[in-house]
């Protein structure tokens, strides 16, 4: 279940080049003075808009608000880098925000099919979905975490947050149909992404059993 070389290899070079774009987009940030915590908190109160977009039925508007407030996910810690202000703190904030920012978009979207009558027809199951999405992409962070707690590297899946973020912006602003199929690709997914993570801690401690 864990990554191939190859498909490894290719997650490195597009995080690498992620992280090399979002160095060059932040540099102009750098000689204001904000801050990359400020970065971080503006990225929740984007996410909680973008929640609230999707829970008023507006799917597309709230899907671009998705994607725009992911960006942040990547600029905070590029402004830390280029600013060399990394911290213990920054990190955990990063990621404690990042959980609240998933559960205010996910919660969204449930709210969203509960009143939006043009999604009636897939209600129940688009309440249902969500549910699904919202407890894996819980559950992946909590099993990194948990990993990185007994000194075991954990970071591998194929629905990290980036993944995440992108097919929930993309999917919302699709026609319902191909919205609910990306949403239960996304379900699928990061319930996939638990199992691999569940499976590398299982790898990584059979071999100090032996």
């Amino acid at each position: 279940m864990a990554y191939s070389m190859p498909v490894a290899s290719l997650r490195a070079e597009v995080q690498l080049r992620t992280r090399r774009f979002a160095e060059t987009m932040v540099t102009p940030l750098a000689r204001t003075g904000i801050t990359p915590n400020a970065l971080t908190v503006a990225g929740l109160v984007l996410n909680i808009a973008a929640g609230a977009v999707l829970a008023s039925g507006e799917w597309v508007v709230g899907g671009a608000l998705v994607l725009i407030a992911g960006a942040f996910d990547m600029f905070d810690g590029a402004l830390a880098r280029v600013l060399n202000q990394k911290t213990d703190f920054g990190a955990f904030l990063d990621s404690t925000l990042d959980r609240y920012s998933e559960v205010a978009v996910l919660v969204g979207l449930q709210i969203g099919f509960l009143h939006d009558e043009s999604v009636a027809g897939y209600r129940l199951i688009g309440i249902a979905i969500g549910a699904v999405i919202l407890a894996n992409s819980l559950m992946i962070s909590y099993a990194r975490a948990r990993a990185e707690g007994l000194g075991l590297d954990c970071e591998v899946g194929w629905f990290q947050r980036p993944e995440r973020v992108t097919f929930t912006g993309i999917a919302t602003m699709l026609p319902t149909p191909f919205m609910m199929i990306g949403l239960a690709t996304l379900a699928v997914g990061t319930l996939w992404t638990v199992g691999q993570r569940i499976h590398r801690v299982w790898q990584l401690t059979e071999r100090e059993r032996r």
